[in-house]
């Protein structure tokens, strides 16, 4: 029989439990050398929250932390909500003095609490990974900003072994700010691939029949958007580009909630009945039967640091529109391979690739394909490795 894998003991340091972290959280704990076990700062997300993104309260109706070692770190006050400074978390150098870990792998680097984790973790001699969402166009930065990032990279740089790369835009900013290379590993910001490639294929069975419930006609494309309605999400630029194609439009879908909802309706309302659809928030588990239903995605976002609701339209295999500050759009979306890149806030632009993504039902369902060929590139595999 060949040897028993020597564990390696992993503590894994997040503000909450995360549903698209749950997943790979699950499949990393599998792998027979890998001893993984979780501390979250909050239980913010397994309760009913308010979220002010999407305007209202909600309950995530996905296993969050099934499957995976974990604990909630002990806090002084609430621990329903997370901020730089809060909750304000104790007791964790002491459990990973006393847990026999071999590396600590923290997620996100701008909390104090993140930084008292790292130089704990240094003392006790453990490797530490950092895994972060930045990108040069995830969020304006003053010049001012720029030499303070530079000043932390050089602190952050002699205290972490590996910078756990979401894509190659993030890799770049890590190189940017003086990271060896050779200290940059790619860990794909990645959905499970399998289970929303099993739930597109469930529903497509029902794709005609939810096309009739919600008033659309089989011939006529469908476009998406999901998300918060939020100004820094843009959906109202989706709403005026698509005002601009004239009398082939298609139909156009919004999934989501949040404080832009009644501007949407106000200018939506112009158009009649029909034409639009505001369909409100949906949870986790419905989302897949709208990335079926849909022809093309579309997400519009300003200073996006990824967008993992392209990976699960992709799942589907459809052709994705992205504004070019989305960071996902660098690795995901090639122009007129899967999709199209645009200019973030120009209206016409978008207008120009919507009309080009529609304008042929051949190229619309090849680039549909090769999304799919793409995000199956794009996995949980890869994270693991």
């Amino acid at each position: 029989m060949p040897p028993t894998p020597r564990k390696i003991r992993v503590a894994y340091l997040v503000t909450h439990p995360i549903q698209y972290q749950a997943p790979l959280l699950r499949r990393i704990s599998a792998e027979p050398d890998i001893d993984l076990k979780v501390f979250f700062e909050s239980d913010i997300s397994v309760c009913t929250f308010s979220d002010p993104g999407f305007g209202r309260t909600l309950r995530w109706d996905t296993d969050l932390l099934g499957g995976y070692e974990h604990e909630f770190l002990p806090a002084l006050g609430p621990t329903d909500r997370v901020s730089t400074l809060q909750p304000l978390n104790f007791g964790f150098a002491r459990r990973l003095r006393e847990g026999g870990f071999t590396a600590l792998w923290v997620h996100g680097y701008m909390r104090p609490f993140h930084w008292h984790a790292i130089l704990a973790a240094k003392r006790l001699g453990l490797k530490v990974l950092v895994r972060d969402e930045a990108t040069a166009v995830s969020r304006p930065r003053s010049p001012l900003n720029r030499r303070w990032q530079k000043l932390f990279f050089r602190w952050l740089r002699k205290r972490v072994d590996a910078f756990l790369a979401i894509g190659s835009l993030n890799r770049q900013y890590y190189l940017a700010n003086g990271i060896d290379p050779r200290r940059a590993f790619l860990m794909p910001y990645a959905v499970d691939n399998e289970f929303f490639q099993q739930q597109a294929k469930k529903a497509a069975t029902n794709r005609i029949a939810l096309r009739r419930s919600l008033g659309l006609r089989e011939e006529k494309p469908v476009v998406l958007f999901a998300g918060k309605m939020i100004p820094r999400k843009r959906p109202l630029d989706l709403l005026r580009a698509w005002t601009l194609l004239g009398e082939r439009r298609p139909y156009l879908v919004f999934v989501g909630d949040g404080p832009l909802m009644v501007r949407l309706q106000h200018e939506a309302g112009r158009f009649g009945s029909g034409e639009i659809l505001l369909t409100g928030f949906r949870n986790q588990s419905e989302l897949p039967a709208f990335y079926d239903l849909c022809d093309v995605f579309v997400i519009p976002s300003e200073y996006e640091p990824w967008g993992l609701v392209v990976n699960e339209a992709m799942n589907a295999g459809r052709a994705i529109l992205a504004a070019d500050q989305v960071g996902c759009a660098a690795d995901l979306v090639g122009n007129s391979d899967n999709g199209f890149i645009y200019r973030t806030g120009d209206v016409h632009d978008l207008s120009r690739v919507l009309r080009l993504a529609i304008g042929d039902r051949a190229r619309l369902d090849a680039m549909g394909r090769r999304s799919l060929e793409i995000i199956n590139g794009w996995n949980f595999e890869t994270d693991v490795a």
